[in-house]
């Protein structure tokens, strides 16, 4: 399994709004450094949980959309006596 990862961009935009929400609904202050480690602790933690549940999601969609192809099929069948 491949691991995780974003762009540089997206890190930062990313523990930027951890930091942003520790401030504004926690009144905790931390720097870029610190907020950067939290990032990194939830994404190793958590991430692969929230990519697991988006992978089941996704199979869940696809065995649906199987199934209505396999009805589909099913309604254009011919009667054929061979």
């Amino acid at each position: 399994m491949s691991k995780i990862e974003f762009t540089s961009q997206q890190k930062q935009a990313m523990s930027n709004a951890l930091k942003g929400y520790l401030e504004d609904e926690l009144d905790v202050e931390i720097g870029q450094f610190d907020a950067d480690f939290l990032f990194d602790f939830i994404v190793d933690k958590f991430a692969p949980a929230f990519y697991n549940k988006g992978l089941s999601d996704a199979q869940t969609v696809m065995q649906r959309k199987m199934m209505d192809i396999a009805d589909e099929l099913y309604e254009i069948e011919q009667i054929s006596e061979f």
